[in-house]
């Protein structure tokens, strides 16, 4: 276990306020619920100390009472979003499948949250409690899998960063943005396009095969995603 000298200083590892000074008039909690609700409106760039401040009717000064800093309080919001995850199910002996339903459960909240990627980008590795219980749980759930400690952390982050491609996928096309030579059918008539002219042999014959692309909406994007990674996870462990 880490000594108290080396474990890095997180917001959490303090207490929500100082022992001194007036009552509490806010928590980490209502601060962070108000960050949460302006990133879902207006993106991650919206979100300061002062524009939460104003969301809660009250000074900027009167927050840091409670969060050091804007970094702090990306973290706090990250942390938010893992404990979205239900993570109160046993693991059924199932461990692909079980799996599986995390990883449907992080892209949802990724979808319902379409600025997570860009916070997890531009804030590291921080890991909350919230997060800390999820990898907890992950690891429960793969405890009669085969595979090293070390191939198993590597499968929960192969889930994160496919539950955060997913996700963009699915903002693009909500937002029409996948209207152009980046969405799938495009992309495939453009394609099928090239490999007839012949000077791609593989590819002609990977299209004839093939044939044409299936639908693209979330129920069909979802199937995709849980396919990859049932195809993904046991090459992984094995």
């Amino acid at each position: 276990m880490a000594d108290s000298e080396t474990r890095p200083t997180t917001v959490w590892s303090r207490p929500e306020r100082g022992a001194r000074g007036p009552a509490p008039e806010r928590s980490r909690y209502e601060i962070t619920a108000a960050a949460l609700a302006l990133a879902d409106a207006e993106g991650l760039a919206a979100v300061s100390m002062r524009a939460v401040a104003q969301r809660l009717g009250t000074g900027p000064a009167s927050l840091y009472r409670y969060v050091g800093s804007r970094d702090e309080l990306l973290d706090l919001m990250a942390d938010a979003v893992a404990g979205e995850l239900d993570l109160s199910a046993a693991p059924s002996g199932d461990w692909l499948g079980d799996l599986v339903g995390l990883a449907l459960q992080s892209k949802a909240a990724h979808t319902r949250h379409p600025w997570l990627p860009e916070l997890n980008d531009r804030r590291g590795e921080v890991l909350g409690p919230h997060a800390i219980d999820y990898l907890d749980h992950a690891l429960a759930v793969l405890a009669p899998a085969p595979g090293t400690s070390r191939q198993k952390l590597e499968a929960i982050g192969l889930l994160g960063g496919l539950a955060t491609l997913f996700a963009r996928r699915e903002a693009m096309a909500a937002a029409g943005e996948g209207s152009g030579a980046g969405d799938p059918p495009v992309q495939a008539a453009h394609l099928a396009a090239v490999a007839a002219e012949g000077r791609h042999p593989h590819l002609l014959a990977a299209f004839t095969t093939a044939g044409p692309p299936p639908p693209a909406g979330p129920a069909e994007r979802d199937a995709l995603f849980e396919r990859l990674l049932r195809r993904l996870l046991p090459a992984m462990l094995g």
